[in-house]
């Protein structure tokens, strides 16, 4: 193991999606959302690691790809480690702007050997990867096939079940990307640890890849021939199986929209089963008795006063100076710099970051403070890695019980975070005990009309002495939570989950295991063949965190394919498949939602985005409240409408040359259409077009963005749905081959 030289921490989501490598035990009513993992900076090391090595490691992986790249067009960021894994890691960057379009990357490298672990890449053109993309599904299962085995040493691996719908949530000048996951076997069983995905774009491009890389060194795994009948252990499992009403907050990334729904899981207790001996899996090892549900009782039954009502900056710099406070006379703490700023909660907070600086060297991080309450609602402790630097004993050895860990952390909350707790409940489930750092982690869950709220905790750790680790506030202001009157009995769900419940058979490292390297054999739980699945309470149908509904079809005789991609892209909203008529004309605010939600990240570049408070009118007739409004404001804002009028007529239906103007806005080209003078129109209906749109229409004409019919341009005629949807990813692929507008 390399030595070296802590020099900052910065607090960073997880690189992987929360459905990547999950079992069933990461659904669990107290474990939901991306995990946050703590990065500490290392200043130096005894192995000296130059930018030249990472490059040729990296070219070695891709010869001749990147040949366009010099060695000035990469960067290499400080050396980092993780709080339970000191493998050291490096990232390499790289940046290039190639005939106006900008190209970027970077490449994740682990341990002494420089293993690739990472890879992320924009390439500069992706016209071919847009709708319709030139490689099938299928065909790009076969590139990352291809790719994992003979770049990434993947020949024990295997394709994982594909839970993620076909068609993505994007804007239309986003490229199709096609992810696949595949897992680590032993005696054909997959391993929890041993995962890999891979991204290809669809025009073949490999443009991704996460490798995960466990605890080195020779593992043990249990005996295949030495487990219980699957059957036998199905019927145990549905003899005990129970399950959870809670309440999810749903989060549409689109629109910034929150909305909470009443759901039905099974119960965070079914962890999973020991293969060879039926024994339940608990998070401290495994017990022969089914464990039992927790009684949910309250920290505090009435809301406790907040720490402080309402706090300046400076008055947060001070609370956080004694919040930090650090007996010792080789460390000193300055506060850097002070910011206040709104969380991924929704909550006005003051985020201070600050040093530890010590010899020649300092760690970094931050805490937030509550704006109003002046309590202290994230912190991650650093102290224990600043001892060791400085050549003291970090205090890892336990001295407490669970017990006596679960007062100390029910006292810090009253202390720190006293106006949360009357909406917060005791553990319901078992402490997480890392034993390398010497914590207990236990979770207190947001209670909602006696209901567990899931992803709604507070994380607090506890240091083996009794001092506060850490300590992580998850709260989101919310208005509407539904009744649980209206919804489908218990008995109801449970019968439901019977009937989707299947075993897998998987190698995993657990409690005592991991530290042994060994890989028990358990059985975990799959509901509905998805990892992620739940039960609506109140309809009682299947839902999934990440897939969304199924995809839904519509006929046409020649743009059904384009209709298809934009419905189930959610670009195009059709509430009745049924009676959906595409020959129908559309209207002008339809017409206009579906160019906007089609290019949505072009426009982000205005300054307007989703969740930003607006306060413009532009038209009389639509304001904040109207169903367009974020539509037509953003529209005006760009140009594609003018606002020369007090009204804008929603109901009307749109012409083949009303929108000819709208698109030749939208590709920035209207200077140039402006002087109709210098087009010709050579359609049979010339005479019909305004000659103050000539311009316009002869330019969308020869892009191929609305084509004339037998010579006809047809330009008083009204656009229907089918055309607009064949012609909006005329103007994709028109913006991508233009290199506007393209982010992803």
């Amino acid at each position: 193991m390399e030595k070296f030289k802590k020099l900052g921490m910065i607090v960073t989501s997880s690189v992987l999606s929360f459905g990547m490598f999950s079992s069933i035990a990461d659904a669990s009513t107290t474990v939901n959302g991306q995990p946050e993992k703590v990065r500490i900076q290392v200043a130096a090391t005894d192995t000296v690691v130059t930018k030249e090595e990472l490059i040729r490691k990296f070219r070695e992986m891709f010869p001749n790809q990147f040949d366009f790249l010099a060695n000035s067009d990469f960067q290499v960021s400080t050396a980092h480690i993780f709080p339970e894994d000191e493998t050291v890691r490096y990232d390499l960057f790289f940046t290039k702007t190639i005939n106006g379009k900008r190209i970027y990357g970077n490449v994740g490298f682990v341990g002494e050997e420089l293993m690739i672990e990472s890879f992320s890449y924009n390439p500069p053109n992706v016209t071919e990867a847009l709708f319709p993309a030139k490689v099938s599904k299928e065909e790009a299962k076969k590139i990352a096939e291809d790719f994992m085995t003979k770049s990434l040493d993947g020949k024990d691996y295997q394709l994982e079940t594909d839970t993620f719908n076909y068609y993505p949530q994007q804007i239309l000048t986003e490229p199709i990307r096609y992810s696949f996951t595949f897992a680590g076997t032993k005696n054909k069983v997959s391993i929890a640890d041993k995962r890999m995905e891979v991204s290809v774009l669809g025009n073949g491009e490999i443009v991704s890849f996460y490798k995960m890389s466990p605890q080195s060194g020779s593992a043990t795994y249990d005996d295949v021939n030495q487990i219980k009948d699957e059957k036998e252990i199905l019927t145990k499992v549905k003899e005990n199986l129970a399950v959870d009403l809670n309440y999810q907050i749903n989060y549409d990334y689109q629109t910034g929209d929150r909305k909470v729904e009443l759901v039905y899981r099974p119960t965070a207790k079914l962890q999973g089963i020991e293969a060879a001996t039926g024994k339940w899996m608990t998070s401290n090892g495994y017990a022969t008795d089914f464990p039992g549900k927790t009684k949910i009782e309250l920290i505090t039954t009435n809301p406790l006063p907040v720490k402080q009502d309402g706090v300046t900056v400076e008055e947060a710099k001070k609370i956080a100076e004694r919040f930090l406070a650090f007996d010792s006379e080789k460390i000193k703490l300055k506060i850097e710099s002070i910011q206040e700023m709104e969380n991924y909660n929704g909550q006005e907070i003051i985020n201070v970051y600050y040093t530890y600086q010590y010899g020649n060297g300092s760690t970094g991080a931050s805490l937030e403070i509550n704006k109003h309450t002046g309590e202290v609602i994230q912190f991650y402790d650093v102290k224990n890695h600043l001892l060791t630097e400085i050549g003291e004993n970090a205090k890892n050895e336990l001295t407490i019980t669970e017990k006596e860990a679960l007062n100390q952390a029910t006292t810090y909350l009253k202390k720190w975070v006293p106006s949360y707790l009357h909406n917060y409940a005791m553990p319901i489930e078992e402490p997480y005990f890392d034993e390398r750092m010497g914590s207990y982690q236990f979770a207190f869950p947001r209670i909602m009309n006696g209901i567990v709220v899931m992803g709604e905790q507070i994380h607090v750790g506890i240091s083996a002495d009794g001092t506060l680790n850490s300590l992580s506030v998850n709260y989101q202001e919310m208005e509407n939570w539904p009744s649980s009157d209206d919804i489908i009995s218990e008995q109801e769900a449970i019968t439901t989950f019977e009937e989707a419940l299947s075993l897998k058979l998987t190698y995993m490292k657990h409690g005592e295991n991991i530290k042994e390297n060994h890989y028990d054999l358990l059985y975990l739980p799959v509901f509905n063949e998805e990892p992620f699945s739940y039960v609506n309470a109140s309809t009682g149908e299947w839902n999934n965190l990440f897939s969304g509904k199924d995809s839904v079809n519509v006929s046409h005789p020649w743009a059904e394919e384009e209709l298809n991609y934009l419905i189930n892209a959610k670009v195009l909203d059709v509430k009745d498949v049924k009676s959906f008529d595409a020959d129908a004309a559309i209207s002008k605010g339809e017409a206009l939602k579906v160019l906007m939600n089609s290019l949505t990240y072009f426009y982000y570049g205005g300054g307007y985005y989703y969740g930003q408070e607006n306060t413009n009118q532009t038209f009389d007739n639509i304001d904040p409240k109207h169903p367009l409004y974020q539509e037509i404001e953003r529209a005006v804002e760009t140009g594609i409408i003018k606002s020369d009028t007090k009204t804008f007529d929603v109901d009307a239906t749109i012409t083949r040359e009303e929108l000819s103007v709208w698109m030749i806005r939208v590709m920035g080209l209207e200077q140039a259409a402006k002087d109709g003078s210098i087009f010709k129109l050579g359609f049979e209906d010339a005479d019909k077009v305004q000659s103050a749109n000539a311009g316009y229409v002869a330019m969308a004409s020869s892009m191929g963005l609305i084509k004339p019919e037998q010579n006809q341009f047809n330009p008083d005629r009204d656009v229907t749905y089918a055309e607009l949807a064949v012609s909006t990813i005329r103007l994709a692929h028109a913006i991508a081959e233009s290199g506007r507008g393209l982010r992803y």
